[in-house]
């Protein structure tokens, strides 16, 4: 239990045990966001005053409704009632993340991990709120999102002036063509070149 002016909350216990015990972060434990992003969804919606009660209700069911779960592939978030919303990650697509705290999370103990994929979008593809231990959870995605790009790495027989060089799979196949075109272009201009100019 941890404490905030008056306002009592119960912290997450399987992360309790984890710090207290030193084991290792354990993405699995975090399904639900912390309680404390009630208040903070509260709070936010009663900053909008007149707009209380309309801003509070949609908090109020994601909140209720609000998901996640971390596999071997990626990650998943689900929320929503009527219209109900998921989203799904895989780490190989991940590209970068950002662990952001305003002054209010601050007070609350809480934190949002952005995940940012290479969709050409500005904003974050998925936002994992309500966090109790950022760093922990942002340097498991960090670890997950290499292995996943490393995994995938292999190398690229017969390729000429890049002999042996690693290309990822899958991307990596399109990656491996285009260096073979750019080798037989090399290839075709040198043999088509004069004996005096070639290098």
């Amino acid at each position: 239990m941890f404490s905030v002016g008056s306002v009592v909350y119960p912290r997450n216990e399987i992360v309790e045990s984890n710090l207290a015990s030193g084991s290792p972060f354990d993405p699995a434990s975090i399904t639900r966001p912390q309680p404390a992003l009630m208040t903070y969804y509260t709070i936010t919606a009663a900053m909008t005053l007149i707009g209380f009660p309309v801003v509070i209700l949609p908090l109020y069911f994601k909140y209720h409704t609000l998901r996640y779960r971390f596999d071997d592939k990626g990650i998943a978030m689900t929320w929503g009632i009527l219209f109900r919303r998921e989203i799904y990650l895989t780490y190989r697509r991940i590209q970068d993340i950002h662990v952001t705290r305003n002054i209010l999370e601050r007070w609350l103990g809480l934190a949002s991990v952005a995940v940012q994929t290479a969709s050409g979008s500005s904003g974050a593809e998925m936002t994992i709120e309500g966090v109790a231990d950022p760093e922990a959870l942002r340097d498991f995605l960090y670890r997950k999102m290499r292995g996943a790009h490393d995994e995938g790495v292999h190398v690229a027989p017969g390729t000429a002036g890049d002999a042996g060089a690693a290309a990822p799979s899958g991307d990596g196949d399109a990656l491996v063509l285009l260096r073979e075109i750019r080798d037989e272009v090399r290839r075709l201009r040198i043999a088509s070149a004069p004996s005096g100019n070639r290098r």
